[in-house]
């Protein structure tokens, strides 16, 4: 079967060239600059596609010294259609106390597993993440996370957080990143080094015509066109094509025999992604195949950072307390999460492996309907191993009271001094980016996450020390 020229791109890994192949391709001040040294480490990056409602996943059990509660409670019903979660639907999944108001906080209880993580000191919650002039629209707030770049800097057009640390760190002939999809998503989107797309390992291979029989021949040319590619002159276009094609060839070799390891190797944990049977778990077992495979020296595998998303976030109905839509989503995640970290623990790799959970914006306070509208901010969550991570509450919690929100309903972002200061979410990348991946705080102020130019409630002061990381 033929395929497309798009198809091939895509399919090879090619793709990975960012917004692809364009004239400042190799003008990239981030090509060959080595600004970090991983080490054994690995970054899992989940992405809750349509909006979690923040508000019903990090719940405020009591006032505190505030009234987060009975605000709560004024703007969320129970009965028939209502989502309002109890104290008593919330006493099993307690974490900690509000860092601002002291209100105790609950996790919601379709994250259990979370919750497990959470006791074991493997889980940050991180409260009132968000930027400034928040966008409600999915497309735009999910472009705007995944580059970082909420007030559209020039200078960091069509690539990733992740990408420009991907590029700063690792040349063409490397395969530093996967994607558990079939393109790469944005927050890995630069123009240096490779990416690859893959759906399942057990099926990933290179995109022949559909005619096996001349697999070997096809293979020998392509190899030869790659190598002659490669010997092109340095920094060009050719060049990178060469060493791009090269890797992703060998890749296709060498990724799908960490299937058939793992399987083999690790029964009760395949079984135990299987026993879950949703698409989060599925992908995160392809991780947890690549990551064995890595730390037990499988030939020309080398992977270290990983993409997977989760959709279904978009409850503007039916979105349920206890139980329900959101209930369901959040069973997902957590179970998953909770399954791959046992895995982790017992590959003992739990304390090499960061996994950060984001959506690209949170949803408003004022239930509707059956469910919620878009809005501003909200939590996201980093897990890891006990001794890679300070498990707790950090940031604050929202101002929900009905005197206190903007015209349209949603919480205020702030930078300036305030019992409700925001968490930018840039804040949570860059201690990622400096105690996990090794940057320097001036390198990712200069090339990953550029501070906004506007004065005011804007994001100029950097805090990449938050405490949830050693």
């Amino acid at each position: 079967m033929a395929i497309t020229r798009r198809q091939f791109i895509r399919r090879t890994g090619l793709a990975t060239a960012g917004t692809l192949l364009g004239p400042s391709l190799f003008a990239s001040p981030f090509v060959r600059r080595a600004f970090a040294d991983l080490g054994d480490r690995y970054l899992v990056v989940i992405f809750l596609d349509g909006g979690n409602d923040g508000q019903n996943t990090v719940i405020p059990v009591d006032d505190g010294s505030g009234t987060l509660r009975a605000d709560y409670e004024a703007h969320r019903f129970a009965g028939g259609g209502g989502i309002r979660l109890t104290p008593a639907q919330l006493a099993s999944t307690l974490v900690g106390t509000d860092p601002n108001t002291g209100a105790q906080l609950a996790l919601h209880p379709g994250f259990i597993g979370l919750k497990h993580l959470y006791d074991q000191g493997s889980l940050a919650v991180i409260q009132g993440c968000g930027y400034p002039e928040y966008s409600l629209s999915h497309d735009e707030a999910r472009t705007i996370w995944q580059s970082a770049n909420p007030l559209r800097n020039g200078t960091l057009a069509g690539t990733g957080w992740v990408g420009r640390h991907l590029a700063a760190t690792y040349g063409g002939s490397q395969i530093p990143g996967v994607c558990i999809s079939d393109e790469i998503g944005a927050d890995f989107r630069q123009s240096t080094t490779s990416v690859l797309a893959i759906n399942d390992l057990e099926n990933f291979g290179f995109p022949w015509d559909g005619y096996g029989s001349d697999e070997v021949a096809k293979a020998a040319a392509f190899s030869s066109l790659y190598a002659s590619a490669a010997g092109g002159p340095v920094g060009s276009t050719q060049a990178f094509l060469g060493t791009a094609g090269a890797a992703t060839l060998t890749s296709t070799n060498s990724y799908p025999a960490l299937h058939g390891n793992y399987v083999a190797d690790r029964p009760s944990f395949n079984q135990a992604y299987a026993d879950i049977d949703r698409s989060v778990a599925y992908d995160l077992r392809e991780v947890a195949k690549i990551i064995y495979g890595v730390s037990s020296g499988a030939p020309g595998v080398t992977s270290r950072f990983f993409r997977l998303s989760n959709g279904g976030y978009d409850t503007h109905s039916d979105q349920g307390g206890a139980t329900g839509q959101q209930y369901d989503l959040h069973r997902e995640v957590g179970d998953s999460l909770e399954a791959f970290y046992a895995d982790l623990t017992d590959m003992g790799v739990a304390d090499k492996v960061l996994t950060v959970v984001w959506s690209e914006f949170s949803r408003r306070i004022e239930q509707n309907g059956s469910g919620t509208d878009h809005g501003s901010q909200g939590p996201m969550f980093v897990i890891g191993g006990p001794t890679a991570l300070n498990g707790g509450v950090y940031g604050n919690h929202p101002d929900i009271h009905e005197d206190r929100l903007e015209n349209d309903g949603n919480t205020t972002y702030r930078q300036s001094a305030h019992p409700y200061r925001s968490t930018d979410f840039r804040d949570v990348f860059g201690t990622i980016l400096k105690h996990w991946l090794n940057m320097s705080q001036p390198q990712i102020l200069s090339n990953i996450l550029i501070p906004d130019p506007i004065a005011g409630e804007y994001w100029n002061v950097s805090n990449f020390d938050m405490g949830f990381l050693p």
